[in-house]
């Protein structure tokens, strides 16, 4: 693609960027065929070919987002599948992660967008606040049509997503250490193989902390020394793909300073993600700050390193066979910043299978489920479309449960279907000697214990 930007344009290096990027794009269209706004909308400008056109018009003529590129920026779910479409190579993630940006300090919102916007930002990266607001949304659930029929859809949205586990009541405290985690100080009898950062997270404490619990117990069982540092809490992946830039960089740069602190104590062989939506963030912490001065610059990029996914590190790893088999049919939903952002495919299924679950692929298992962070809440309607979709393509291969990584999808598919979703970690856990997930309990009777035998079978070696 040919862009027309002046040498003063350039000197800018938001604008130095977006022009190495657009000019890789050869408009090809093939990014329309996996676009889930596209597929919904047939709307060109519903795109990523059509976003491009808008951006590279807002961005060579140096102007304030206008409303209609704001519109169909908003409406990118950030999924990017184009980019594993791409022939290419197109860095659609960091172009429009540039024009949120640009719409953010450029554009114009009514009051009401601006205030949901606020309260999202203000609310969901901290885990106190975020459970306040859970509550109230729990209380006022009730009344979400009345919401919806005088024009805030966003909020009748945001109330609708708040579920109350059936199996616990909602923890006033989301647990941070690894003795709130596991209820045993975070102490195993395994030989310490390394250590590990974990990150909690600040909206997974919150929905589901067995999560944690259950990759936590995880590790341990194989040998790692866990350590979640008290200062860190949201990555800053939410209030990026906002638009927040500051505030995203801001979160960001606590939580690559606490993991540095807590490097200096003895060597660290992994950071350990299990919320995906957030490890596409942390493993790009080394492109965010490579403007940065050269100390944060290189603690950045160490972070971005060593960030794995835990079914990337469990894969890695010697896991062995598992103490429990199943005749169990999992749905596995591959997260979009897992498959898309961050490219781990076969981790996941191969874990699972090992662990003696039948894998199930789902149709369209490239289209994102309309949870994408944010997106649920401030574009409720092509959300609900896309989570229907993906919840019709589930119901076709009938699974007994459906298992994802990302705590965005699992409260995004478990708001429109009644066949249960966990994550990935949880049933790995379950497999391995941990206890049942929460709401599996009625396929409990289909998990044995593996014979010694063929434990001794599997973990042979020759």
């Amino acid at each position: 693609m040919q862009t027309h930007f002046t040498p003063e344009q350039l000197a800018n290096p938001r604008i130095a960027e977006a022009d190495k990027i657009l000019r890789s794009c050869v408009h090809c269209g093939f990014c329309t065929a996996t676009c889930p706004t596209y597929l919904l909308q047939g709307d060109e400008r519903d795109s990523p070919r059509g976003r491009i056109y808008l951006m590279k018009d807002m961005f060579e003529g140096s102007k304030p987002a206008s409303g209609e590129v704001g519109h169909h920026i908003d409406r990118c779910l950030s999924c990017l599948s184009c980019m594993t479409t791409c022939p290419s190579g197109v860095d659609y993630m960091h172009l429009v992660d540039l024009a949120r940006a640009h719409v953010e300090e450029t554009g114009t919102r009514d009051t009401k967008s601006k205030i949901t916007r606020k309260l999202i930002s203000s609310v969901v990266p901290y885990p106190g606040r975020f459970r306040l607001a859970l509550l109230g949304a729990l209380a006022a659930k009730p009344f979400a049509g009345l919401l919806e029929r005088v024009g805030l859809k966003e909020l009748a949205a945001m109330v609708r997503l708040a579920r109350m586990p059936r199996w616990r009541r909602l923890p006033l405290k989301a647990p941070t250490t690894i003795a709130a985690m596991t209820n045993d100080g975070g102490s195993t009898e395994t030989a310490i193989k390394g250590r590990v950062l974990f990150l909690a997270g600040c909206a997974q404490p919150v929905l589901r902390p067995d999560t944690n619990v259950a990759t936590v117990r995880m590790l341990e069982r194989f040998g790692y020394q866990v350590i979640v540092p008290r200062t860190v809490g949201c990555c800053g992946a939410l209030t990026t793909h906002m638009g927040k830039e500051a505030a995203g960089r801001a979160h960001a740069q606590r939580t690559i300073e606490a993991w540095a602190r807590a490097m200096q104590d003895a060597p660290i062989d992994a950071i350990i993600i299990n919320a995906s939506g957030c490890g596409t963030t942390v493993k790009d912490y080394g492109h965010m700050f490579a403007d940065a001065h050269s100390d944060l610059a290189a603690k950045a990029a160490w972070v971005s390193d060593i960030a794995v996914d835990i079914t990337e590190f469990l894969d890695r790893i010697s896991v062995g066979a598992p103490e429990r088999w199943s005749s169990l049919r999992v749905a596995y939903h591959s997260a979009c910043s897992l498959q898309h952002g961050q490219k781990v495919i076969d981790p996941p299924r191969n874990l699972l299978r090992k662990a003696g679950f039948a894998i199930t692929e789902v149709p369209e298992g490239h289209i994102c489920c309309g949870s994408a962070g944010t997106y649920n809440m401030l574009q409720p309607e092509l959300s609900a479309g896309l989570r229907d979709r993906k919840v019709a393509n589930i119901r076709k291969i009938a699974p007994d449960l459906v298992a994802t990584g990302n705590i965005g999808c699992i409260t995004q598919l478990q708001a429109g279907m009644s066949i249960p979703v966990v994550h990935t970690v949880e049933l790995l856990d379950w497999a391995y000697g941990g206890p049942c997930p929460r709401g599996l309990e009625m396929l409990r009777d289909r998990v044995s214990g593996v014979p010694e035998e063929a434990e001794a079978v599997g973990t042979s070696t020759i």
